[in-house]
């Protein structure tokens, strides 16, 4: 009669076949090493538009999993929107960090570096997150900086891109809000009913795009190209009666 295997033994191999899973998720995407903290305990992440420009994080689609990119990362403002996924490297920080941790985040801030040797100062990369984020991957009760591992991951949204029209006259600036796939926009143009090549708009600040064209009671028109050079065209996604400070939402995305 063969005796049964101690349960021990298959709780050990189970445990070193799902450490030997996690290995190989991180070799598979390529994982980097950073660090990462949390706004104030206080602060609501829906009002860290800041650097990218977003009025409301929450309420652009990105929800509460957000975060302020260190200077390596933001890359001037063309990081904006893109999405990464965050671990907390259990094998450095066995105290704080949760073993298996991890969380998507949306980059819709700058973390200015100090210069004196700070988390954001260059060459650094790091992640200062809402609250609510940064409890998905550490402990609560831990205040300080734990080491991560994250991965450019594509971005997923619910619905289409939006447009929020800012500006006035000769001076139109649109915000670009809830983009998939890479997240990130490398260039955009624009083209109303009236125009008839596409007009190239240039970054203003973060996720806003300006233009000096007159373009009013005009049905608009967007080209995007994100910076993994997928484009799309948005044809007539703002109708000609469209005011200043009114929001529009595509039917269409990127995956």
């Amino acid at each position: 009669m063969e005796k049964p295997v101690p349960s021990i033994l298959i709780w050990g191999f189970v445990l070193l076949f799902t450490c030997n899973l996690f290995i190989e998720e991180i070799n598979a995407q390529n994982w980097l090493s950073g660090h990462s903290t949390f706004y104030g305990v206080n602060q609501d992440p829906s009002t860290f538009g800041g650097a990218c420009g977003y009025d409301n994080p929450y309420h652009a689609g990105f929800g509460v999993n957000t975060a302020a990119l260190s200077s390596a990362l933001f890359r001037n403002g063309q990081a904006c929107g893109a999405c990464y996924r965050v671990r907390c490297n259990h094998n450095l920080d066995r105290r704080w960090c949760l073993p298996h941790g991890a969380v998507t985040v949306t980059a819709t801030n700058f973390c200015p570096p100090n210069n004196h040797g700070g988390w954001c100062d260059e060459p650094r990369q790091h992640f200062d997150m809402s609250m609510p984020a940064f409890l998905r991957i550490a402990r609560q009760g831990n205040e300080g900086v734990v080491p991560v591992l994250y991965t450019r991951v594509a971005c997923r949204r619910r619905g289409g891109v939006r447009f929020t029209l800012k500006g006035q006259a000769n001076f139109n600036m649109v915000m670009i809000s809830n983009v998939g796939g890479s997240g990130d926009i490398n260039s955009v143009s624009i083209r109303g009913s009236r125009t008839r090549t596409w007009l190239p708009m240039y970054r203003n600040w973060g996720v806003n795009w300006q233009s000096h064209n007159d373009l009013r009671s005009q049905t608009l028109s967007f080209r995007l190209t994100l910076v993994d050079g997928k484009t799309m065209e948005f044809i007539n996604v703002v109708p000609s009666a469209w005011r200043f400070g009114q929001t529009f939402a595509s039917r269409r995305q990127f995956y």
